[in-house]
């Protein structure tokens, strides 16, 4: 970089600080919509993530379906093999998977489940209800249950449960009292409830209870095997990926979220297609900018551009000026910008706190050096084109003007 180029360069922009600042100041704005629009989008995505996505599993693994075999059996005959419905689908040998399922990569919990259909009994009053049995130590790895607990304990004893609170209140339930347990097995068992929770979920807080692992095992007469094996991962837009690797690792079925919420999996990407309109627009408003204010330089600097020409100054030392300006212009402004973002979303909560109607920001969103290199980019790409013009100005039309 020609020392004498950068010299001439901040002289020009020091000569004129009203006018700079003006165009430090439209850059610095520029930049903070960009921040603030990341922040905002990134920060509503994580929201309904962890809102929608955050209590339900990433990806589901089980048996592979398998359909019944049709034989030949003579000419315009076919022969049907039925599949057995008495028997339930379980994965048998799970124990060596959980290890392969664990090491891969963007998985961050697994929890192996016994699951099955039952009825509660209440006196008179019978319900329908979602068996989950889980391991120990694993009772929050998919749903946050134990932040969920709104009376009781979380604890899950041999005889105790867990219930939703809008069971609990259609049956007239309390902590402490027992109820009956039928498994679509025909086994019946007394349990009492041990804790009441609500995730917010109708179907959960309506119809899941939650159990020790042995004793749905009991329950559901499952030997030995398991029903499904439930992983989160991180970040959940990664669980389709993921599924089919453990779908190639593992044998299983994997099914991941994105498959059974297709609708929100394309909302939450037209956001971010929505975002990164608006960042693009708010550089093209960069651009336009710097470039106007560079050609009305060039146009009030002729007869100086010139006498620079005449002086033996030659094109490309001109062109090495007028691009230095506008970097300039476009780093000092990216810089002051992003700081002047960062202080506004210092004091806005994270996303996990916000509250009902507040705005979901995520501050560690707000691509800060993105924003900081693309105006840089974008100015520099902006004052190439008044350069240029500036470099082709004829020395002698120049000083007669």
């Amino acid at each position: 970089m020609n020392p004498y180029a950068v010299k001439l360069a901040l002289r020009h922009l020091l000569s004129h600080p009203g006018q700079t600042a003006l165009l430090m100041a439209g850059v610095a704005l520029g930049v903070s919509v960009f921040i603030f629009m990341s922040a905002l989008i990134g920060g509503l995505a994580t929201l309904l993530t962890m809102r929608t996505v955050g209590s339900i599993p990433h990806i589901v693994l089980e048996m592979p379906d398998r359909d019944p075999a049709t034989l030949s059996a003579g000419p315009g005959a076919q022969v049907v093999l039925q599949k057995d419905l008495s028997r339930r689908d379980q994965i048998t040998i799970w124990q060596p998977m959980i290890p392969i399922i664990e090491k891969t990569g963007g998985v961050i919990a697994v929890s192996p489940q016994i699951r099955g259909s039952a009825f509660v009994e209440r006196g008179q009053a019978v319900s329908p209800v979602g068996v989950i049995g889980l391991m120990p130590g694993k009772l929050s790895d998919i749903a946050d249950i134990e932040a969920a607990i709104v009376d009781g304990s979380s604890s899950l004893p041999a005889d105790g449960i867990l219930i939703g609170s809008v069971l609990a209140r259609d049956l007239g339930l309390r902590v402490g009292q027992v109820v009956q347990l039928t498994s679509d097995r025909g086994r019946s068992r007394s349990f009492r409830i041990g804790g009441i929770f609500t995730l917010g979920i109708a179907s959960a807080d309506r119809q899941a209870i939650y159990m020790n692992f042995t004793t749905a095992r009991a329950l559901f007469d499952l030997s030995t095997g398991i029903s499904r094996v439930e992983i989160k991962v991180k970040p959940a837009t990664d669980a389709a990926a993921v599924a089919e690797r453990l779908r190639r690792s593992t044998g299983l079925k994997a099914t991941a979220w994105t498959e059974d919420n297709q609708q929100l999996f394309e909302g939450l990407d037209a956001q971010a297609r929505t975002g990164t309109i608006i960042k693009a627009f708010s550089l093209v408003t960069i651009i336009v900018g710097i470039a106007s204010a560079m050609l009305l330089s060039i146009v009030r600097r002729q007869a100086e551009i010139g006498i620079m020409r005449a002086m033996g100054a030659s094109r490309g030392l001109v062109v090495s000026i007028y691009v230095l300006e506008g970097t300039l212009i476009g780093l000092v402004g990216a810089i002051t910008g992003a700081l002047a973002a960062w202080l506004v979303l210092l004091p806005l909560p994270p996303v996990s706190e916000v509250k009902s109607g507040g705005l979901p920001i995520d501050r560690q969103q707000g691509d800060f050096l993105l924003a900081i290199a693309l105006t840089t980019l974008a100015a520099t790409l902006a004052s190439i084109l008044p350069a240029r013009r500036a470099a082709r100005i004829d020395p002698v039309e120049a000083i007669g003007a």
